[in-house]
C-alpha cells in the first residue's frame, strides 16, 4: 500500500442534499447543510478537506441490489412515472409514508452510494488514514426493498466494495438507535463481513429487528453481535454496552478496515425514539472507533452519517464532533479543558431565526440539569445483561 497522508478527508457535494422526499418528511436535509456551517464557521473545514463523490454505477449498485429494484427506481424517478412503475411501487417498498418515490431519486441516491464508495477508495488506497461521508449512512434499504428513508444501501454497497475491489475483511460498526438491518441482513451469511448494531430494542421501534440472538449463519455464525438496549438508556449504560463489546469484537475479528454508521438519533431530544444519551457519547464513541482503527487496521476507518431527526439541537453538534475527532481538531482539547466551550457566535446568529426551537450554545449538553431517569439502575442492569449475552456470543 502507498504511504498515508496525515489528513482525513471530509466527502461532500451540496448537490446531496437533493435527497429529499417532501417538505414535511422528518428527514430533512438541512441537518447536513447546518452541520457543514457549523463546521466551516468553527474554522474546522478547509476547503482542502472536501472531496466530490461521484455516481455509483449500476454494476457497483447491483453488489447489494436485484436488477428489478434497479430498474423500479430509475422508472419511479421520471417526474412523471409510467403508470407500471407506479402500480410497483408497492412491491419495492417504494409507495409508503416512510419511504416515498419521488423524482430524481436514483441519480441523488447513486451519488450517495458512490460518495461512500468514493471514500472507500480513498482508505484502502493508502490515500488517506480516515473518510467522513455523513451523506451516506441509509442503512435500511435490502436487496429489493426501500425501507426507513433508504432507497439504495450505500452502507452495504461501501462494505461490498471494499470486498469486492481490495479483498478487505470489514468490520461495520452501526451506532444508530434504529437496528442496522439492511447492512444485517446483506452479509449475514458472509464471514468476512463483522456487523455490530448497537440500538434501542426492537420490541418497541422500527425496524423490529436486532435481537441478541441474530448471529449471522453458515460460516459467519458469531459474525454478527447486536446490542438492543432498553427505552430511557444513558449515557453511562450506553457506553458501557458499546466499547465492552466493540472492543473484545475488533480482537477477536481483526479487521483490515472499519466501516462505520452515525445516526444521531440515540440523544435525548431526538422525536423518533426513547433513548436518553446526551451530546457526550457523539464524542466518545467516534474517539473510541478512531483508537481502535489505529490499534488494529492501521487507522483505516470510514465514517457515514444516518439518522437523526432534531436537526436543530441534535444533528449538527453531533456530526461535528466525529469529524472533530476523526480529524484531530483543536477543539477536542478545548473541550477537554472547558466542558461547556461555546458554539460560534455567528453560527447561532446564522440559524437562530430559523429554529423553532432555541439552539443549544454548546458543544456538549449540561447534563447536570437534565431531571434523572426513573428506574436507571433497573434499565443499566437489563442492558449489562443484554452486553454479556452479545459477549458470549462473539465468534
Amino acid at each position: 500500500m502507498n504511504k498515508k497522508a496525515s489528513s482525513p478527508v471530509f466527502i461532500y457535494d451540496e448537490e446531496e442534499i437533493a435527497y429529499k422526499f417532501n417538505e414535511d418528511h422528518p428527514f430533512n436535509q438541512d441537518r447536513l447543510t447546518m452541520t457543514v456551517d457549523l463546521l466551516r464557521k468553527a474554522g474546522a473545514l478547509p476547503d482542502s478537506a472536501i472531496r466530490k463523490p461521484r455516481p455509483a454505477t449500476d454494476n457497483e449498485l447491483l453488489r447489494v441490489h436485484s436488477q428489478a429494484y434497479i430498474d423500479a427506481v430509475k422508472g419511479l424517478s421520471s417526474p412523471v412515472p409510467e403508470e407500471r412503475f407506479v402500480q410497483s411501487a408497492s412491491r419495492f417498498g417504494l409507495d409508503t409514508d416512510d419511504t416515498p418515490y419521488f423524482a430524481g431519486m436514483h441519480d441523488i441516491t447513486a451519488e450517495v452510494v458512490g460518495g461512500s464508495i468514493t471514500a472507500v477508495d480513498l482508505v484502502m488506497s493508502g490515500a488517506v488514514p480516515h473518510a467522513l461521508h455523513l451523506g451516506g449512512g441509509l442503512h435500511h434499504a435490502l436487496q429489493s426493498k426501500g425501507a426507513g428513508f433508504c432507497v439504495y444501501n450505500d452502507a452495504s454497497a461501501a462494505i461490498a466494495h471494499a470486498q469486492k475491489t481490495y479483498g478487505a475483511k470489514v468490520l461495520y460498526v452501526d451506532t444508530d438507535v434504529h437496528h442496522g438491518d439492511g447492512v444485517q441482513w446483506a452479509f449475514y451469511a458472509d464471514p468476512q463481513v463483522c456487523t455490530l448494531s448497537i440500538h434501542e430494542t426492537g420490541k418497541f421501534l422500527f425496524p423490529g429487528t436486532g435481537a441478541v440472538n441474530e448471529r449471522g449463519e453458515g460460516d459467519a455464525f458469531g459474525t454478527n453481535i447486536n446490542i438492543p438496549v432498553e427505552p430511557y438508556t444513558e449515557d453511562d449504560s450506553w457506553l458501557e454496552c458499546f466499547s465492552e463489546v466493540l472492543t473484545e469484537t475488533i480482537a477477536r475479528f481483526q479487521p483490515d478496515i472499519i466501516i462505520s454508521q452515525h445516526g444521531c438519533d440515540a440523544h435525548a431530544l431526538d422525536p423518533l425514539a426513547h433513548v436518553h444519551c446526551s451530546m457526550r457519547v457523539y464524542k466518545a464513541m467516534p474517539e473510541l472507533i478512531h483508537s481502535l482503527a489505529h490499534q488494529w487496521c492501521a487507522g483505516r476507518w470510514v465514517a457515514l452519517g444516518g439518522g437523526g431527526y432534531d436537526i436543530w439541537r441534535v444533528v449538527p453538534r453531533a456530526w461535528s464532533l466525529l469529524w472533530l475527532v476523526m480529524s484531530e481538531q483543536a477543539h477536542l482539547d478545548q473541550l477537554e479543558a472547558e466542558p461547556q466551550l461555546a458554539l460560534p457566535q455567528t453560527w447561532l446568529d446564522a440559524w437562530q431565526n430559523k429554529s423553532p426551537v432555541q439552539l443549544p450554545s454548546t458543544w456538549l449538553d449540561p447534563v447536570e440539569d437534565w431531571a434523572p431517569i426513573p428506574r436507571r439502575e433497573a434499565i443499566a442492569e437489563k442492558n449489562r445483561h443484554t452486553k454479556e449475552l452479545a459477549m458470549m456470543y462473539l465468534k
